[in-house]
């Protein structure tokens, strides 16, 4: 009896650490693509790329929603977006006919370092090829 209670302590125990090594590497990783959308931000600002408004793309539809958010995206598809103040936004919203006639309110994300994992193969991207290849897509101003 005293060792099962022992050895259910020791493996609460290792849940626990496992646990909270895992929230360690989760911020660390955010913190690290937070520094890339920083450096994007101040890159797009200096070459004068202008924000323009962010709008919700509606799933399974072209069409789209009003945000109210300003900034750039991230993606061709226009599926990520980064506002002026560097939050990190999903841009997918179900169809909805409040959101079409008053917009949706979305919530800033914690950024991903890989954009796309987890799904099919070839739309897995790291966060800093994708906001290099945004940059080279950008008009010279």
């Amino acid at each position: 009896m005293e060792n099962e209670a022992s050895w259910r302590d020791r493996r609460r125990d290792a849940s626990i650490e496992q646990a909270a090594a895992l929230t360690r590497r989760r911020a660390a990783e955010t913190a690290k693509a937070r520094g890339l959308l920083a450096d994007f931000r101040a890159e797009l600002t200096a070459r004068g790329i202008e924000p323009g408004p962010l709008r919700a793309q509606v799933v399974g539809s072209g069409a789209s929603y009003r945000t109210g958010l300003t900034g750039w995206y991230l993606k061709r598809n226009r599926s990520l977006g980064l506002d002026v103040e560097g939050n990190f936004y999903i841009l997918g919203t179900p169809a909805s006919l409040k959101a079409r006639l008053f917009g949706v309110k979305l919530l800033p994300s914690d950024p991903p370092l890989n954009v796309g994992q987890g799904a099919r193969d070839g739309e897995s991207l790291p966060l800093a090829e994708l906001l290099q290849n945004r940059l080279d897509e950008a008009p010279a101003e």
